[in-house]
């Protein structure tokens, strides 16, 4: 049994003012496996894609009330829509044309009359890449990481959908499509900058230098928030010798193991943990190395 009529069809929307004249565009885009979703102006297109995310559009650059152009920079202004590939196809053939084509952020331009064919060839290419690179973008945000690419002009080029929804947390205005000022510092050197965020969690940016023609990766991730409250840890004032201790218990090792790693005898180590048991307010190991766990996991060492 074919697992093809499994899979899903790829979705493309097609805006034109005369749809009809695009006839047998849809009907090889149909045949071709594609669904194809019409609308009639920009209006409606936004409209569409507010209820459906298609995996291209193919879009009309003049068009009554919102132009094409005007139509594609809203949609790329649209996190959850930024990364649809856009392709003009338009009469207009003029280089300032096809500039603006491009400039209000389009991956391709065709000129009226259209050769089935050639848009159907170049729509698949740009239909797999984009999906490979949502691929890619995805396994970023899994990793726990969010990467911004950001222009030579100081302009966000793309981000993960991670990183748009930590750039947006920073509270502090971006100008201009470019970075919150608190994170834009990260472009000016290549080391870690922390800025913080609505949440009270700390954001931290790491400038990974050039990736293209001037094109700079910033690679951001989310540091757990800090508490006002001072922790049970930090109330029991802990002797140096008393934290090394606790921290070798809460990595699940016997008193006889500490005592060989700190090089005391388990007997010290003994008595070191009575003094931390009383300290922290406990009576077991386990109910120590689990308060010890919590804070490590939190912060990455004992304090």
């Amino acid at each position: 049994m074919s697992t093809n009529s499994e899979a899903p069809r790829p979705v493309v929307l097609v805006v034109d003012d005369a749809p009809s004249s695009l006839g047998m565009l849809c009907d090889c885009l149909e045949a071709e496996g594609y669904t194809v979703l019409i609308a009639r102006d920009g209006e409606s297109a936004l409209q569409r894609l507010a209820l459906v995310v298609p995996d291209a559009i193919l879009l009309d650059a003049v068009m009554p009330g919102l132009s094409g152009f005007d139509t594609c920079r809203r949609i790329k202004a649209d996190v959850g829509l930024a990364h649809v590939p856009v392709i003009f196809m338009t009469g207009l053939s003029e280089t300032q044309h096809v500039l603006e084509g491009f400039a209000s952020g389009g991956v391709d331009y065709v000129v009226k009359p259209l050769r089935t064919p050639e848009v159907v060839a170049r729509l698949h290419t740009h239909t797999r890449n984009a999906r490979i690179s949502r691929l890619a973008r995805d396994a970023v945000d899994v990793a726990g990481f969010g990467v911004v690419l950001v222009d030579a002009h100081g302009r966000v080029a793309w981000r993960s959908p991670q990183a748009a929804l930590w750039l947006a947390a920073v509270g502090d205005a971006s100008v201009d499509g470019g970075l919150p000022g608190s994170v834009a510092a990260a472009l000016s050197g290549a080391s870690v900058h922390v800025t913080s965020m609505l949440s009270g969690a700390q954001l931290s940016v790491r400038n990974m230098g050039s990736v293209g023609i001037g094109e700079t990766m910033l690679l951001l991730e989310q540091l757990q928030a800090r508490s006002d409250t001072p922790s049970r840890l930090a109330e029991a004032a802990l002797t140096p010798r008393e934290t090394e201790v606790l921290s070798w218990l809460a990595k699940g090792k016997t008193n006889r193991d500490i005592g060989d790693i700190l090089g005391m005898s388990h007997r010290t180590v003994n008595k070191h943990l009575e003094h931390v048991f009383e300290k922290l307010g406990v009576e077991t190991r386990a109910a120590a190395a689990a308060l010890a766990s919590g804070h490590l996991s939190r912060s990455g060492e004992l304090r």
